[in-house]
């Protein structure tokens, strides 16, 4: 029986241009909408645009139009975008739309009759780009944390919603559903929020101060806050309330968000639909920020990246992938132009992409294009190479379901890094001399391999997931219901020999060579060398810092390094030569000491930019530097 699956993004504001933080949002919303479809699950994606209240007039304004048409040039600006980024919605909904519009009066004039909005006057600092009111212990110098500027202090008579009245039940909520809200630093965080009483929400504007809104029903001289009418979106998308397949929807809702919308939808959504009689959502789920310069990248501070730019360059699949890849949903990260070629050119270019031009090309060589039956006998080599792409399907489904996205990639890269290592161990090129029946039992393994792969990845790089279907000859339907077992490949079938997928691309700058040691410095390192002690100032100069290990993975073609995620702080690489002591699992989640002001350095191509601390161990091999106490992450080794 079919699963119901239904994916919100926030509706942006049209103030602006589409930029990477609402990017990332909506391609994670269609990422996991592809999932569920292949999964087989009756799924509904909904985005759209936000296009009332005082930053859209404000803007409109300042560039000398009316609200209406900055709405409607912006609004076509990101149902433009979508298509491009290979984004497959199935609604696009705008709160300008006249059902949207009946359907905030219906819900205004509801709640209203139940007596939970009343008349009343409020004084509070306002910041317009959050569109809401801010306590003063939220602000930063007076000014708003996010866009950095002084509040304006406004006092004047709306109407409220009894937000309060409903505190208690929210607690009760959250508390008996601990995954309502995700990862879970954001639940405690709402807790947090809700731990002393809260002030009823403003939901309105007098329309002598703001005239772009939804006028509310029961009084025609204010029109609705943006919040109350913005978030009603989510019912509105799927027809509220007795819309064909609203109720199986409706329950298996799944929010997607940034984190500096987190009150909004944790406090202010849940209380609003108690009041109307409906149960909340299924998931809230929040994600961190793409920092530029270790700045929220945002259009006020003036750090923003064009998506478009970033497509036309280097693919939309390579995009995608970078996205979905380098940031653990929840945490904040790094975005830089030289990280993505890095990741392209690691994991695209040099895993997935040498693996399918190599493995399509010997068929090509050896058989002529045609997928050979596989007729030697199998060996412990093919044994490990099925049992691995089963373990990894299954990992992928299980974390795809829990938002562990880039874990799920890494866990796709273990079957591709396991495929390459199966080539290179295998040797086809020298079975084509002495043994042809064993070579077409590891030319249909590897091809096999590769059908698998492409169906796990189709949800974040749909394209190159088909490309590479057609190349190994699979017509099927792509399904992760029925990717295994291992062996659906027809013997026979036509498979193309496969030019470069993800051409290598240049770095930006060049490497950083410099921090090899120069001959003096090895000299140095001699025990009883001339720099053999050192002053007390020169060993402050090294910057040593408590690193948590996000996660970790082998390097392709080495048996020793590992490729590390460390928050120290920020989140940083680093390349250490401890994979023969180490396994990737034991890393995630501990505690190391790392120095953190090196050169940047580059091992197999990866760019390392910090340094582990290890010793001998007695019984052999290394010993990560660690604490005796769970040590606060960032701080200072002194």
């Amino acid at each position: 029986m079919s699963r119901y699956f239904y994916v919100t993004t926030p509706i942006y504001y049209v103030n602006a241009k589409p930029h990477l933080g609402h990017v990332y949002t909506t391609v994670i919303a269609d990422v996991l909408a592809r999932f569920h479809k292949l999964s087989g699950d009756v799924v509904f994606f909904l985005t759209g645009t936000d296009e009332h209240g005082d930053k859209i007039m404000e803007t409109a304004r300042s560039l000398g139009t009316t609200p209406r048409e900055l709405a409607d040039e912006n609004s076509q600006r990101f149902r433009d975008l979508w298509p491009l980024l290979e984004v497959r919605h199935d609604r696009f909904i705008r709160t300008t739309e006249p059902d949207h519009v009946q359907t905030v009066q219906r819900i205004l004039q509801e709640v209203y009759d139940r007596g939970d909005i009343y008349f009343g006057e409020y004084g509070g600092y306002y910041c317009t780009g959050c569109e809401r009111f801010m306590t003063e212990t939220e602000m930063e110098d007076g000014a708003c944390p996010i866009h950095k500027r002084p509040l304006s202090f406004v006092q004047e008579k709306n109407y409220f919603f009894r937000m309060e009245k409903y505190r208690p039940w929210l607690v009760e909520h959250i508390q008996a559903n601990p995954d309502f809200i995700r990862p879970e630093r954001y639940r405690n965080e709402v807790l947090g929020m809700l731990r002393e009483p809260i002030d009823d929400l403003c939901i309105s504007r007098p329309k002598s101060r703001l005239t772009w809104g939804i006028e509310l029903p029961f009084d025609r001289d204010y029109v609705c806050y943006v919040w109350f009418d913005a978030l009603i979106n989510y019912l509105t998308g799927i027809g509220y309330p007795d819309g064909a397949g609203f109720d199986p929807l409706w329950k298996e809702a799944q929010h997607l968000v940034g984190k500096d919308i987190l009150k909004p939808h944790a406090v202010y959504w849940p209380t609003m639909l108690k009041a109307i009689g409906l149960e909340p959502y299924r998931h809230l789920n929040v994600h961190g920020f793409w920092n530029v310069d270790a700045a929220k990248m945002s259009k006020s501070l003036g750090n923003v990246v064009d998506p478009l730019d970033l497509k036309d360059k280097y693919g939309v699949d390579a995009f995608r992938y970078f996205l979905v890849r380098d940031m653990v949903f929840g945490l904040d990260a790094n975005f830089s132009e030289e990280a993505l070629i890095e990741r392209y050119n690691a994991d695209l270019a040099n895993d997935l992409g040498n693996l399918v031009s190599r493995s399509t090309k010997m068929v090509t060589r050896y058989f002529d294009g045609v997928l050979p039956a596989p007729s030697g006998d199998t060996t412990d080599m093919e044994r490990e190479l099925v049992d691995r792409a089963s373990v990894v399907v299954g990992e992928f489904k299980e974390r795809m379901e829990a938002l562990e996205l880039h874990t799920a990639l890494i866990s796709v890269w273990s079957l591709i890094s396991a495929a390459n290592r199966y080539v290179d161990r295998a040797s086809p090129w020298e079975l084509a001399k002495k043994d042809r029946a064993r070579l077409s039992t590891v030319m249909y393994h590897l091809v096999e391999t590769i059908r698998i792969v492409a169906v796990l990845i189709n949800p974040v790089m749909p394209l190159a997931s088909r490309k590479i279907l057609d190349l190994v000859g699979w017509t099927g339907e792509v399904s992760l219901n029925d990717v295994l077992p291992f062996g659906k490949l027809t013997p026979g079938v036509s498979v193309s020999p496969a030019e470069a997928l993800f051409p290598r691309v240049e770095r930006l700058a060049k490497a950083a060579c410099d921090a090899a040691p120069t001959k003096q410095q090895k000299e140095e390192k001699r025990p009883g060398g001339p720099s053999n002690l050192v002053d007390i100032s020169r060993f402050g100069e090294i910057e040593i810092r408590v690193g948590r290990v996000l996660e970790a993975s082998r390097v392709e073609k080495s048996d020793k390094l590992l490729a590390l995620t460390v928050d120290v702080g920020r989140r940083i690489r680093i390349v250490a030569g401890i994979g023969t002591s180490y396994t990737p699992e034991e890393l995630a989640g501990k505690h190391i000491a790392v120095v953190t002001n090196l050169k940047p350095a580059t091992l197999m191509g990866l760019k390392s930019e910090g340094m582990l601390l290890a010793t001998d161990c007695e019984e052999g091999g290394l010993a990560l530097v660690g604490f005796d106490r769970t040590p606060k992450v960032g701080a200072k080794v002194r």
